[in-house]
C-alpha cells in the first residue's frame, strides 16, 4: 500500500492539507485578536453615544431598512459613517476572511468525508483510513482543530463583538450583492453563543455543544474518531513514559483531543456512564487541568459540571483523598528531584562515559521532573480556577497545602531541569556526529593492539621475558581480524560480536596464564577497554533525542509561564547571570512550536512562514518582557545619575551606580535574537516609556492660571531632558551602544507619533496604531489618556501657546516679534519660546508644532468656507448689499461718487456678519504668524548647527525652482515625472530646515465664490475705523473692549486671498485702490487738509501686502498714484 501522506496519495494529501489549514486559521484568529478595534465593543459612554447608530449586532438583520432610514435622516451621521468605513474596512475585510476560512474549513471537511463515502478516492474508506496511523491521527486532528477554533473565537472575540463587525462588514462590503458570497452561513455559525470570558460570567445553556452543531458533521464520522481516541494511543507516545504513574502525561495531548471531540457527541457526556468511567480511569485519574492548544488551559471540574456522566465519573478524581495522594506524591518528588538535579548540573559531572552509562537513568530523572512540573504548573495555575466558585477554590487550596506548593522552588526545578536538558540534548547530538568516526578509531585501536601482541608471541619483537608460542600469535592473529571485519552498518551483530570478542579476552588471560606479563595484561585490558566503548558508542540512538523532546513538551504552558514573569525578573535583578539559564528555559518553550507547525511543514505549506512568524514573535514579546527587567534597571541607576547630574554637579559618585550597570550587559539569551540587539530594544523600549511620559505630564498648563505656566514648564522640560540625555550619553559605552543615534531616533519617534495621533482629530481617515510608521511592537510608545480636548502633550503645547497669544487679548509688535498683553501693556512671551521648545523638544517638537499648525490652519479656513457659503452667501439682504455695491465701484478704474456714504452705508448692512468673519480671518493669521516664527527658529538652529545641509538645500532648491521655471518657458526641458517624489522629499527636509515661507502655502482647494473680493474689500475696510496709527508701534487697536490686531489680520487675509485664484486679489486691490482715490478725491475737493485715518490703514494694508509677499512695488503703485504714496509717507 502506498504511503499515506505521499505526494501521490490524493487522500492523504487532501486530509493533511485541511489539517495544515487548520493550524493556520487557528494562528491568524489568535493574532487578529489582539487588533480588534475598541470601538467594535462600545465600551463607553463616548463610543456609544457616537457610534450607537452606525454600529448594529445581528437585530440588524431584521429591519435593514429602518436602520439605513436613520442613516438617511441624518446627514452627519453618514458622514460619521462614511469615515468609520474609510477607517475600518481593511481590518474588518481581515476578520472576515478569517471568519470564512473557519466555515471553509468545516465546509471542506464535510465534502472530504462524502468523498471517503462515495468512493471517490479508490480503495480508500472513512475504515481504512482510519486502519492507517497517519489517517486516524489526521482524521482525529481534523475535528479536534474544528472544535478548538470555534472555543478560541469564543474566546477571544466576544459574540457581540463578532455580529458588529459582522454586520459592519456586510453594510460596508460588495460581498453582499455578490450571489457566491456564504456570509449567512458564516453568520449562523458564528453569531453570538452569549459565553463571556469574564471571570464570574454565567455559562449560558447547552454550551457549547449547540454551538458545535451549528454545521452539522456525519455521526459516524465523530464516534469513530471518539472511538479511536479512547481506545488507541494514536501517537505511540506510551513508549517515551514506561512508568504506569506517567501514562496520564504520556497520553496527554490525546485527552486534550479527545475532550475537545466530546462536545462533539455530548450524549456521551450526559448518560453514557460506562465510557465516561472508562475515559475518566485512562486518561483522568489524576489529573483535572488540562491544556487544551498552545497553552489554553481547561478545568474538567468546571467544564463538566453540567453533564451528568461525565460529572459522576470525575467525581472519583476529585475524591479528597485521591487529591491528597497526587498532590503529595508530587511534593515528595519534588524534594528528591531538586538536589537530584542539582548533582547533575555541577560543572564536569555530566561527562560523556557517565552518560554513555546511564542513559536510562537520566531519562528517567528527566521524565520525573518534567512530569512534577507538569502536574504542579497546571493544577496551581490561577487561571484555571474561577474564584467565584466555592467548589474550586476547595480544590485549589488542597492542592496548595497537600503539595506544600511554592512558586519560587517549583520555578528553581523548571529552571534546573530545562538547564539539565539542553546541556544533555547538546552532548548528545555532539556524541551522535561523532558516532562512526569514534567507532572506528576504537575498533583500529583494539585491531593494533592484537597485532602487535602477535607480533610479541612471534617472538620477532623483543618485548621482555615472553616466549615465542606460534598458537597465541595465530589467535590473537585471528582476533585482529575478527576486529578489523566488525560492521558499523549492522549494529546488532557487531554489538554480539564484540561481546563474545571482551570474553574472549578474558578467557585467554586466564587460560595461558598471561597475568605473570604486566605488559601483555596492558595490551589486553586496553584492546577490551576499547570493545567496551565501541559497545557503548553503538548504543548511542537517535531514539534517544525523540525520547527527550516529547518529555521536554512545555506548550501547556505557553500560557501559564506569564505568571512566573515576576519571579524571573527577580532573580535577574537580583543576579544578572541569570540570564544564561533562563536561556534553556525559553528554548524549552520554543519546542512548543513544534504542535502547530508539524503538519503545516508535511502539507509544504505557504502559511508555514506566517505561522511560524507568529508564534515565534509571541515567544520573543515575551523573551523581551522578561528581559525588560535589566533596562529598567539600568534606567533606575539612570534616575540616580540624571539627579546628579541635574542637581549636583560633582561627577565622582555616579561612577559606582554605572559599574553596576557593567553586569547588565553580558547578556547571555541567544534565541535566535542577537543579545546585544535584544539589550539595546530593551533600552529604547525603557527610554520611550519614561520619555513620554515625562513629556506627558511635564506638559500639562492650567489655562485659568493668572500668569502663563508655559515658559517656567518648558524650562523644567528641557532640565529633565537634558538630565536624560547626557547621562544617557555617560552610559553608552558602559553597555556599548550608540546613544546619540538611539536618543535621536526614540525621541523623534514619539514626538512623530504624538503629533500623528494629535492630527487624527483633523483627519477622516485616521492612522491607526497598527498602520503608524512611528508605532512598533517591540518598542511600543505608551498612549496616555487625554487631559483635555487635546489628546497629547503636543496639542497641549500648540493650544496653550495660541491661548496666550490669542489676537482677541494681545498685539503683536511685528518689528520686536513680541506679543503684549492690550489692557496691561505688559509683555506675554517674544520669540524666545520657540528656542525654549527647541531646546526641550529638539527640531523634532518644533517641526512636529509646525505640522499641528498647518492642520489647524487648514481646519480654520475649512470651517470658514463653510460658514461663508452656508450663512453669508444665503442672506439675501446680505447678497443684496453686495449686488448694490459691485455696481456702485463699477468701473473699478473710476472713482466712486459720494464714496464715503456709499462705502460707510454698504458696512453699516452688513456689520452682523463681520464678527465671526474677523474671528477667523485673526486665528489664522495668528498661526502663520506663529509658523513664520518656528520657520525662523528652525532656520537659524540649522545654519548654526549644521551649515553644510543648510547650504546645500538652499541651493537645491534654488536649482530646482530654475529648472522647473525653465520647463515651463520650454516644455522640451526636464522636470520631475509624477512618480517622482524628489519634490515631495525635499518639501520635508526644506520645512524641517525652516527654508520656506508659510505664507505662500496653498493649504485647501477651493472653487470659485461669487462676490468674494467684494466681501473681502467691505471686510477690511469695516475693520480699519477700529485702528490707528503711531509712529512707535505701527497701526494698533483703538479700544481694548474692541480689539483688532493688525499683523493676524494682514496675514489671514492674505492667506485667505492665497487660496484662491489671483484674479481675486488683483480685483481686491484694485477695490482697496479705488477706495483710496475715491476717498481723497473727496477730501480734496471739501478742503480737507489730513490724510484721513483709514486712508492711511488702507494704505497700510498696501505697503504690509507687498512686504510680506515679496511682491515689487509696480503691484501697489498700479492701483494708487505714486503722489499718494509720497503724501502718506511725509506721515510715517
Amino acid at each position: 500500500m502506498v504511503d499515506f501522506l505521499a505526494e501521490n496519495n490524493l487522500c492523504g494529501q487532501a486530509i493533511l492539507r485541511i489539517v495544515s489549514r487548520g493550524n493556520a486559521i487557528i494562528a491568524e484568529l489568535l493574532r487578529l485578536s489582539d487588533f480588534i478595534p475598541a470601538v467594535f465593543r462600545l465600551k463607553d459612554k463616548s463610543d456609544q453615544q457616537k457610534y450607537g447608530d452606525i454600529i448594529c449586532d445581528f437585530s440588524y438583520f431584521k429591519g435593514p431598512e429602518y436602520y439605513d432610514g436613520k442613516l438617511e435622516a441624518k446627514p452627519e451621521l453618514q458622514d460619521l459613517d462614511e469615515e468609520f468605513r474609510e477607517n475600518n474596512i481593511e481590518i474588518l475585510s481581515r476578520f472576515y476572511l478569517a471568519f470564512e476560512s473557519v466555515h471553509k474549513y468545516i465546509v471542506d471537511l464535510n465534502r472530504y468525508l462524502d468523498d471517503l463515502h462515495e468512493g471517490v478516492y479508490i480503495q480508500q474508506t472513512l475504515e481504512t483510513v482510519l486502519l492507517n496511523e497517519d489517517g486516524k491521527q489526521l482524521l482525529c486532528e481534523a475535528l479536534y482543530l474544528y472544535g478548538v477554533m470555534l472555543l478560541v473565537i469564543d474566546q477571544k472575540i466576544e459574540g457581540e463583538v463578532r455580529e458588529r463587525m459582522l454586520v459592519s462588514y456586510y453594510r460596508y462590503s460588495a460581498a453582499r450583492s455578490s450571489a457566491d458570497s456564504n456570509l449567512d452561513d458564516i453568520c449562523k455559525l458564528l453569531r453570538s453563543t452569549g459565553y463571556s470570558s469574564q471571570p464570574g460570567a454565567k455559562r449560558p445553556a447547552n454550551y457549547p455543544e449547540s454551538y458545535f452543531h451549528r454545521v452539522p458533521i456525519s455521526t459516524t464520522f465523530i464516534s469513530m474518531v471518539i472511538g479511536r481516541l479512547r481506545s488507541d494511543d494514536i501517537y505511540n507516545q506510551v513508549s517515551a513514559y514506561p512508568l504506569p504513574e506517567h501514562r496520564s502525561t504520556a497520553l496527554a495531548n490525546q485527552a486534550a483531543m479527545l475532550y475537545v471531540c466530546l462536545y462533539f457527541s455530548p450524549s456521551i457526556l450526559h448518560t453514557q456512564q460506562a465510557k465516561m468511567r472508562e475515559i475518566v480511569d485512562k486518561y483522568f485519574p489524576d489529573n483535572w487541568v488540562i491544556s487544551i492548544y498552545m497553552g489554553i488551559t481547561v478545568n474538567l471540574v468546571e467544564a463538566w459540571e453540567p453533564y451528568k456522566a461525565a460529572k459522576t465519573a470525575l467525581n472519583y478524581t476529585l475524591d479528597s483523598a485521591n487529591i491528597k495522594e497526587q498532590a503529595t506524591r508530587y511534593a515528595a518528588s519534588m524534594e528528591s528531584l531538586r538536589p537530584q538535579v542539582q548533582q547533575l548540573l555541577k560543572e564536569g559531572f555530566l561527562r560523556e562515559e557517565i552518560i554513555l552509562d546511564n542513559i536510562p537513568k537520566l531519562l528517567n530523572c528527566l521524565r520525573d521532573c518534567n512530569v512534577a512540573i507538569r502536574w504542579l504548573m497546571l493544577h496551581s495555575a490561577e487561571s484555571a480556577y474561577d474564584p467565584n466558585n466555592k467548589r474550586l477554590r476547595q480544590i485549589k487550596e488542597q492542592v496548595l497545602n497537600d503539595s506544600k506548593y511554592n512558586r519560587k522552588i517549583l520555578f528553581q526545578l523548571l529552571l534546573d531541569t530545562a538547564q539539565f536538558e539542553f546541556t544533555l540534548k547538546e552532548m548528545f547530538k555532539q556524541m551522535l556526529s561523532e558516532k562512526q568516526i569514534k567507532w572506528e578509531s576504537y575498533k583500529k585501536e583494539g585491531s593494533e593492539r592484537m597485532t602487535e601482541l602477535a607480533e610479541v608471541f612471534s617472538g620477532v619483537k623483543p618485548l621482555t621475558r615472553v616466549e615465542k608460542n606460534e598458537n597465541l600469535q595465530a589467535w590473537f592473529r585471528e582476533i585482529s581480524k575478527q576486529i578489523e571485519s566488525l560492521n558499523y552498518e549492522d549494529s546488532t551483530a557487531a554489538g554480539r560480536k564484540t561481546v563474545q570478542l571482551i570474553q574472549a579476552l578474558v578467557e585467554v588471560q586466564e587460560f595461558h596464564q598471561l597475568e605473570s606479563n604486566l605488559q601483555v595484561c596492558q595490551f589486553l585490558a586496553d584492546t577490551r577497554k576499547f570493545l567496551h566503548q565501541m559497545i557503548r558508542t553503538i548504543n548511542i540512538k537517535e531514539e534517544v533525542l525523540i525520547t527527550m523532546q516529547i518529555v521536554g513538551d512545555l506548550s501547556y504552558a505557553w500560557q501559564i509561564i506569564d505568571s512566573f514573569t515576576s519571579i524571573m525578573q527577580e532573580s535577574i535583578r537580583v543576579n544578572p547571570s541569570m540570564v544564561t539559564k533562563l536561556r534553556a528555559t525559553f528554548l524549552k518553550l520554543a519546542s512548543a512550536l513544534d504542535l502547530p507547525l508539524l503538519r503545516i511543514n508535511q502539507a509544504n505549506s505557504a502559511d508555514l512562514l506566517s505561522v511560524s512568524q507568529f508564534y515565534s514573535g509571541e515567544l520573543v514579546a515575551y523573551v523581551r518582557k522578561v528581559l525588560q527587567i535589566i533596562p529598567e534597571s539600568m534606567f533606575t541607576s539612570l534616575a540616580k545619575i540624571i539627579k546628579l547630574q541635574i542637581h549636583d554637579i560633582m561627577e565622582v559618585p555616579t561612577r559606582l551606580d554605572k559599574d553596576k550597570l557593567k553586569d547588565y550587559s553580558q547578556l547571555g539569551a541567544r534565541y535566535e535574537v542577537d543579545p546585544k540587539q535584544l539589550l539595546e530594544d530593551g533600552i529604547r523600549k525603557e527610554l520611550v516609556k519614561r520619555v513620554a511620559y515625562a513629556l506627558h505630564k511635564g506638559l500639562i498648563f492650567n489655562p485659568k492660571a493668572k500668569l502663563s505656566e508655559l515658559m517656567p514648564k518648558l524650562k523644567d522640560m528641557a532640565a529633565t531632558m537634558d538630565g536624560f540625555y547626557r547621562s544617557f550619553e555617560y552610559i553608552q559605552d558602559y553597555v556599548s551602544i550608540y546613544g546619540l543615534k538611539i536618543w535621536q531616533e526614540e525621541v523623534s519617534r514619539i514626538i512623530n507619533y504624538n503629533v500623528e495621533q494629535e492630527c487624527n482629530s483633523f483627519l477622516r481617515a485616521k492612522i491607526q496604531d497598527w498602520q503608524s510608521v512611528h508605532q512598533s511592537t517591540h518598542i511600543p510608545i505608551p498612549k496616555f489618556p487625554s487631559v483635555d480636548e487635546s489628546a497629547t502633550f503636543i496639542g497641549r503645547l500648540c493650544r496653550e501657546i495660541l491661548r496666550i497669544t490669542d489676537p482677541k487679548v494681545t498685539c503683536y509688535i511685528d518689528q520686536m516679534n513680541t506679543w503684549y498683553d492690550l489692557k496691561s501693556h505688559q509683555e506675554v512671551t517674544n520669540n524666545r519660546l520657540f528656542s525654549e521648545i527647541q531646546n526641550t523638544l529638539g527640531t523634532f517638537g518644533l517641526n512636529g508644532l509646525d505640522r499641528l499648525l498647518c492642520f489647524m490652519i487648514v481646519k480654520e479656513l475649512q470651517n470658514f468656507l463653510t460658514m461663508l457659503q452656508k450663512t453669508i452667501l444665503r442672506d439675501k439682504a446680505v447678497v443684496d448689499v453686495f449686488k448694490a455695491m459691485l455696481g456702485a465701484v463699477n468701473p473699478v478704474q473710476g472713482i466712486v461718487a459720494n464714496a464715503s456714504k456709499v462705502y460707510a452705508n454698504a458696512v453699516a448692512k452688513t456689520q452682523k456678519i463681520w464678527g465671526a468673519y474677523l474671528e477667523a480671518i485673526m486665528k489664522v493669521g495668528q498661526m502663520q504668524i506663529l509658523r513664520q516664527q518656528i520657520a525662523n527658529e528652525l532656520n537659524y538652529s540649522c545654519k548654526f548647527d549644521s551649515k553644510h545641509l543648510a547650504a546645500a538645500l538652499e541651493n537645491l532648491n534654488k536649482s530646482l525652482l530654475a529648472d522647473i521655471e525653465a520647463h515651463y518657458q520650454d516644455p522640451s526641458l526636464p522636470y520631475p515625472k509624477e512618480d517622482n517624489t524628489l519634490l515631495y522629499d525635499i518639501t520635508a527636509h526644506l520645512e524641517a530646515a525652516g527654508i520656506h515661507n508659510p505664507l505662500n502655502k496653498i493649504y485647501i482647494t477651493t472653487k470659485r465664490l461669487p462676490y468674494f473680493p467684494i466681501i473681502n474689500f467691505l471686510f477690511i475696510i469695516a475693520q480699519l475705523p477700529k485702528l490707528q496709527y503711531s509712529k512707535n508701534q505701527g497701526m494698533t487697536c483703538r479700544k481694548a473692549t474692541d480689539p483688532v490686531d493688525w499683523p493676524p489680520l494682514v496675514l489671514g487675509l492674505l492667506t485667505l486671498l492665497k487660496q484662491f485664484h489671483s484674479r481675486y486679489t488683483h480685483q481686491f486691490m484694485a477695490l482697496i485702490g479705488q477706495f483710496i482715490r475715491s476717498i481723497m478725491e473727496q477730501c480734496t475737493s471739501q478742503k480737507i487738509p489730513d490724510m484721513p485715518s483709514d486712508v492711511v490703514g488702507a494704505l497700510m494694508f498696501l505697503e504690509d501686502y507687498v512686504k510680506y509677499t515679496k511682491l515689487s512695488r509696480k503691484v501697489a503703485e498700479a492701483h494708487v498714484p505714486s503722489f499718494i504714496f509720497d503724501e502718506f509717507r511725509t506721515i510715517l
